[in-house]
This record gives C-alpha cells, sequence and structure tokens, in this order.
C-alpha cells in the first residue's frame, strides 16, 4: 500500500521541483558557481518555521533528496519576537536533524521597524536566507507557501489597490538566479497539515498567525472566510487561479515595456513626452516606473500613485510643476522630454 494522499502530494510537489532544478543544474556552464557547478550533487535547504507547512516541505525533501541524488539540509530563522524563540528554534534544528538534513542552521536576525512588523519580518528573514544559502553553495531555498497563502497574497494587493503585478502574488521560482521554490502553491494548507500528522510529525503553531492585530492573521480567520460563506467554497481555487493568470498578463506587458523602452528615447536617452503618450497606458506606465527605479528611487517604496503623477506629465500637462518622489529623485517635464533624475 502506497502513502496517504497527503503525504504521495507533498513528495510529489517536491519531487517536480528537484527535477527542474536538476536539470537546470546539468545544463549549467562549467564556469557557474560552485552551487551550479557539475563537481557535486547540488544542495537544497528547506526554510522551516517548525510550522505544519514548513515541516511538510522538510519531510518530503528528505524522502525524495536522496533517491535523485540532491543534498538536502534546512534552515530556520529565529525573529527573536517572542519569548522562548531561542528554543524553538533549537527544537526545529533538532528535528530537521532528525529527518536526516544536513547542513541545518538556525540564524537569529533583529527585526526593524520599516514598513510595519510583518514586512520588516520578512524582509529579515529573506536577508538570513540569502546569507545562509551564499554561505553553504545552495543551489535553492524551498519555501512552504501554500494555495491558501496564495490567496491570502492576492487579497492584500487587491486591498491596496495594486496593480496586476501585485495581483499575481508569489512565484514559484523567485529571487536572484531563481534561488526560492515554492513547491506547495498548487496545494491548500490541510494538505501539508494532514501529512504532518500521518507521519507523527511535531508541529509549532506560531501565536503570531492567530494575532488580529497582524493583516494577514485577520484576513486568513475572517476575511476569507466571510467570502467562504458569501460567495460559496472554491475561493481559494479561484484567487489562486487569478494570481496564476494575471502572471502571465504582468509578464507579458513587462516584456513589452522593455521592449518599447527604446523606442521612446531620443539620441540622448531622455525620453519622449509624445512618444510615450502614444503608448497604451499599462506599457506606459511601467516605462515610467523602470525609469523612476534606474533613477534612484527605491522600488518598494514607489507606489501607483508616484506613476500616476508622473503619468500625468505625459497624458495631462498643463505646465504644472516637478514631481517628487521617494528616493529624492525628482520627474519634471522639460521641453518634450521628461527627465527624471535625482534632485
Amino acid at each position: 500500500m502506497g502513502p496517504h494522499p497527503a503525504v504521495a502530494a507533498i513528495r510529489l510537489a517536491v519531487r517536480r521541483v528537484l527535477h527542474d532544478l536538476l536539470t537546470e543544474h546539468h545544463r549549467a556552464p562549467a564556469a557557474v558557481p560552485h552551487a551550479l557547478s557539475h563537481e557535486s550533487p547540488p544542495l537544497v535547504l528547506v526554510a522551516c518555521s517548525g510550522g505544519a507547512d514548513s515541516m511538510a516541505l522538510a519531510s518530503a525533501l528528505a524522502f525524495e533528496s536522496p533517491k535523485l541524488g540532491v543534498r538536502a539540509g534546512g534552515i530556520t530563522v529565529d525573529h527573536g519576537l517572542q519569548p522562548g524563540s531561542e528554543a524553538r528554534a533549537a527544537e526545529v534544528v533538532q528535528r530537521l536533524r532528525e529527518l536526516g538534513l544536513d547542513p541545518v542552521d538556525s540564524v537569529a536576525v533583529t527585526v526593524g521597524r520599516t514598513g510595519g512588523p510583518e514586512a520588516a519580518a520578512r524582509d529579515a528573514r529573506y536577508a538570513a536566507l540569502d546569507t545562509a544559502a551564499e554561505r553553504h553553495g545552495a543551489a535553492a531555498v524551498l519555501l512552504g507557501h501554500t494555495r491558501d497563502d496564495q490567496a491570502e497574497t492576492v487579497l492584500l494587493g487587491l486591498a491596496r489597490g495594486s496593480g496586476i503585478r501585485s495581483l499575481s502574488g508569489m512565484a514559484a521560482v523567485s529571487g536572484a538566479g531563481g534561488r526560492y521554490r515554492r513547491p506547495f502553491l498548487e496545494l491548500d494548507r490541510q494538505t501539508a497539515r494532514k501529512a504532518c500528522m500521518v507521519q507523527s510529525l511535531p508541529v509549532w503553531d506560531d501565536p503570531h498567525n492567530a494575532d488580529p492585530a497582524y493583516t494577514r492573521s485577520r484576513l486568513r480567520h475572517e476575511g476569507l472566510p466571510a467570502l467562504e460563506k458569501a460567495l460559496g467554497k472554491g475561493v481559494v481555487e479561484a484567487l489562486a487561479r487569478t494570481a496564476r493568470l494575471s502572471r502571465d498578463d504582468a509578464d507579458a506587458l513587462d516584456s513589452w515595456a522593455s521592449q518599447a523602452e527604446a523606442t521612446v528615447r531620443d539620441a540622448a536617452g531622455l525620453l519622449e513626452c509624445a512618444k510615450l503618450y502614444a503608448l497604451p497606458p499599462a506599457v506606459r506606465r511601467r516605462v515610467l516606473r523602470r525609469a523612476a527605479i534606474e533613477a534612484g528611487a527605491p522600488a518598494g517604496s514607489l507606489f501607483a500613485r508616484h506613476i500616476e503623477e508622473i503619468d500625468r506629465l505625459i497624458t495631462g500637462w498643463r505646465g504644472q510643476g516637478a514631481i517628487n518622489l521617494p528616493g529624492k529623485v525628482v520627474a519634471r517635464r522639460q521641453g518634450g522630454r521628461l527627465v527624471i533624475r535625482q534632485g
């Protein structure tokens, strides 16, 4: 008799990702960094908090990696936001080692305040994971985000009034060189929890995930259940599907904007307002956003309202003055050209 359906599902999801990594590994030229070289099997790390999603992921990686000739390790990040966090991180390390993962690290981080507590914790976590991946020469870091997490991300983007890129949610592959992989984006949270239960894997439920002080927690425990009550089951699946479709559209528009940018600059490299005006709005705004970021505006602080203000210099020109952007970047219209530079 085969494994429980939930266990089979998580293992299949991880196996597919490992196959992709091995394909990339064998195609890589000899001159690439050690993490992707042909001299040794690639190392894959799992980011594990001790929760059901990441413990299920760790168990599947531990099971599949020896069969495929992949080295498997783990990393847990201690955010230091709760009493006893150091001891819990040590417990996670022990559980990962019991699964057979090696190397296994625990990294303590200091969480700042920029962007709010959730964003600050996320930034600190990814910085720690990047550092760990580089230190160990890892080809990839697996993350346990599920279809439910994807649905929440789409709703948060919708609530912010963000564009289609925000609605595309989390990518299955992201980060520098495709470092981060999310095998569970097509699986629901209950599948991961069930897989842990039938394998007798202990899991830790982070109290922050149930704390109404956090936006995502309120959405998870109040918002999504209310939507399902009003609209019926299937909301999570529909939102995840929206993310996939939106990502395809956003990728296509980004590619279009990248090609169009070269056609709207003059010989000196300045953006020509008349040529910008002729572009479809979705493409033009992407060109403007790219130009603002290249001038020094931090991408994370550049919002839709900033791009709309720059866009009015093109579409609603009435002699208005310069637009101040994050990063001390200034956008102004001069002689039919759009000049964006640090002021």
